[in-house]
């Protein structure tokens, strides 16, 4: 289930622009609810139970947790405005990872009894979608000669890069693939740790423990971890720092000026939306 995916997208909303955001939060009851369907088969009074849960879930992050990410564009996009410093990327890897946690405590903390109602036929359903997510991951991310997966690499970080900033010069895609060759390959390890907590979530649904367990163990997604993911995952996020402040020191004013624009766009889409 990619409960922390959900949540990260409802924090940084890295869509095509504020109408389609605006969309998909208004409809996000709908998405979740095919969410949780697909992999858990809903029916009868569990479905209704979930329906509750999730408005419960999405009042709150109307409410609370919108005009906090509010607050963070706004700073954000003064932070990018003056120049991006070490100190303003910690500080967003910070606020980020803060929001989605807490995010995770309320979900998870309304999931919690739903969860443990389920029964082993459902829960054999989940590990059958489970199983074609891991498929999936693997085609994406581990599959392929090295050159294959360093172009997929490259694409999806300058795409992602070009949403924020606009189109990137030459040089600057090329700063991009220095990145990718620099940043370890964990895709490996990156497998493994998500198939270790995949069987310890669905240990806990058979133990039916999830009311008990889940909102701490959603919260500590990287307890657990081995040395070498750990140490990856490091080096990864110290590479992508650098990537994107020597990025910023090559940053035409447009650019600039393109991604605090959308910073500022966002913060008015999340001020709006909490007050609907």
């Amino acid at each position: 289930m990619r409960a922390r995916g959900i949540f990260l997208l409802l924090a940084l909303t890295l869509l095509s622009g504020c109408s389609v955001t605006k969309l998909a939060y208004n409809n996000a009851d709908v998405f979740l609810r095919w969410q949780a369907n697909h992999y858990f088969d809903f029916q009868g009074e569990q479905s209704e139970e979930l329906d509750r849960r999730l408005s419960a879930v999405l009042a709150w992050h109307r409410s609370k947790a919108l005009p906090q990410y509010a607050k963070l564009a706004e700073e954000a996009a003064v932070r990018v405005s003056r120049g991006i410093r070490q100190e303003d990327l910690d500080w967003s890897y910070d606020a980020v990872r803060a929001q989605v946690r807490e995010a995770l405590g309320v979900a998870a903390g309304e999931a919690a009894p739903l969860l443990d109602q389920l029964s082993t036929e459902k829960i054999g359903h989940f590990e059958r979608r489970l199983a074609e997510g891991n498929r999936d991951f693997a085609k994406e991310h581990v599959h392929g000669t090295l050159e294959e997966r360093h172009k997929r690499r490259v694409k999806r970080n300058v795409d992602r890069l070009e949403e924020w900033f606009g189109s990137l010069s030459e040089s600057q895609a090329a700063r991009v693939r220095l990145y990718s060759e620099r940043a370890p390959w964990s895709a490996d390890l990156r497998e493994r740790d998500r198939k270790r907590r995949q069987a310890e979530f669905v240990a806990m649904l058979r133990a039916r423990e999830a009311t008990r367990r889940l909102t701490a163990w959603a919260q500590d997604w990287e307890a657990g971890r081995e040395p070498a993911y750990i140490a990856a995952s490091q080096a990864t996020r110290a590479e992508y720092v650098k990537l994107l402040l020597d990025l910023d020191r090559t940053l035409s004013a447009e650019q600039r000026e393109h991604v605090a624009n959308r910073l500022k766009r966002f913060a008015g889409l999340f001020e709006s939306l909490s007050k609907q």
